[in-house]
């Protein structure tokens, strides 16, 4: 990422004041496909800036002073724009995952007052996809003009992934098209399957997990899960160095003024990628560490209390817990299950003489530890479960008459 100073101010828009950029003007016809597009150096400035809520509002018929005087002009058509566009996507089969993120709200001083899902707002999809649509008109205008270009990859899932991924569905009564390479649609048929269940989440997850990840690179193989044959980064504001390479790149091979990519810049591209791929991943694992720090410290001054939640994973050394509340994840070791446990891996379930546990059902448990430098929590298991099948025991049959 690029720092602050930069992306949150020089390279950001602000209402009411004139800001250099690079724009991309997008012909798309109403079945949301990219007629043609144009690359210009041009001055923007900004009418108001507009949070996802207020934009949603709006849509939704209530808009506040802000967005009411741009709702018919700008804001409608829009919406417009994003139906051609989300049923584009549809039709192409790019992977659509339901996976849920949380959003930490803290006090005045630094410590955290709640904890609560982030709402998935038709707004925010609106942007992704117009995003989506200026990053695809990048690709394509670089590798028209056989200029360099930094791509965002997303290679198919690799074949021992997948038949980690097959397994894992099999015990859960699930599967994918067997003798064949998954596709993206394949992916979403299981996705639809599966919608509204409560292995919903843990197959998500898992399918999210058996994906390539993500990153730059010079050499194009695709963005499998967008389904799309070229893709790049061209954002605004720019938050990415790899975005910045981009409008270099668009800037010198269309002639657009100074500030090109140099004489031969293309030929540190592969060392380029490997790098900011890796930084990437690097701040990705960071930001996941610190939010579940920020849980551990939230859910802290709550130990001992009782929550209400969803078997997330299955393993021999115990149960992984999702509660309903805020979407904490917590393990419930298998020591504190029973005496007697077995761990049945294709079935995804702990078995008990008394219970069977397994995978997306409801359970109560109670928080017995938060480790704050860890990001911890540990649940202990109050109920949940099926009640494990007694075995049949045999009746006695008649006693026979000795004969004298």
């Amino acid at each position: 990422m690029l720092p602050q100073r930069l992306s949150a101010d020089l390279c950001s828009l602000r209402p009411g004041e004139t800001r250099p950029c690079l724009a991309v003007h997008l012909w798309i016809d109403r079945r949301g496909k990219l007629r043609r597009h144009r690359f210009v150096r041009a001055l923007v400035r900004s009418a108001a800036r507009l949070t996802y809520e207020q934009v949603e509002a709006a849509h939704g018929g209530r808009p506040d002073d802000t967005a009411g005087p741009l709702r018919e002009s700008v804001i409608a058509p829009l919406f417009g724009v994003y139906r051609a566009l989300i049923g584009a996507r549809r039709r192409r089969g790019a992977i659509d995952l339901d996976l849920p993120e949380r959003k930490v709200t803290l006090d005045a001083d630094g410590h955290v007052a709640a904890v609560v899902p982030r709402p998935r707002l038709e707004s925010h999809r609106l942007i992704e996809e117009l995003m989506i649509a200026a990053n695809v008109a990048a690709a394509e205008t670089l590798a028209k003009q056989r200029a360099p270009v930094m791509y965002r990859v997303h290679d198919e899932p690799a074949a021992e992934k997948v038949v980690e991924l097959r397994k894992f569905l099999a015990g859960l009564g699930h599967k994918l098209p067997a003798g064949q390479r998954p596709r993206p649609a394949h992916f979403n048929r299981l996705l639809r399957e599966v919608e509204g269940r409560p292995q919903a989440p843990a197959i998500n997850t898992a399918v999210l997990r058996a994906q390539a990840k993500a990153a730059y690179s010079p050499a194009n193989v695709g963005h499998f899960g967008l389904n799309l044959r070229r893709y790049g980064h061209f954002t605004s504001p720019i938050r990415r160095y790899a975005d910045l390479l981009v409008h270099r790149a668009l800037v010198g091979a269309l002639g657009l003024g100074a500030g090109g990519l140099p004489e031969g810049a293309g030929e540190s591209f592969d060392r380029i990628g490997e790098h900011i791929s890796t930084t990437e991943r690097r701040a990705a694992a960071a930001e996941r560490d610190a939010l579940d720090r920020y849980m551990a410290a939230y859910m802290a001054e709550r130990v001992g209390a009782v929550f209400s939640g969803r078997i997330s994973g299955v393993t021999r050394f115990g149960l992984f817990v999702t509660l309903d509340e805020t979407g904490a994840d917590g393990i419930v070791p298998r020591r504190s299950i029973a005496r007697d446990v077995d761990h049945d891996e294709d079935g995804q379930r702990l078995v008990t003489p008394d219970r069977i546990f397994t995978l997306g059902d409801a359970v109560e448990v109670r928080l017995s530890e938060a480790n704050v430098a860890t990001g911890s929590l540990v649940f202990e298991l109050l109920s949940g479960g099926a009640e494990a099948p007694t075995a049949k025991r045999k009746r006695p049959g008649p006693k026979r008459r000795r004969r004298k």
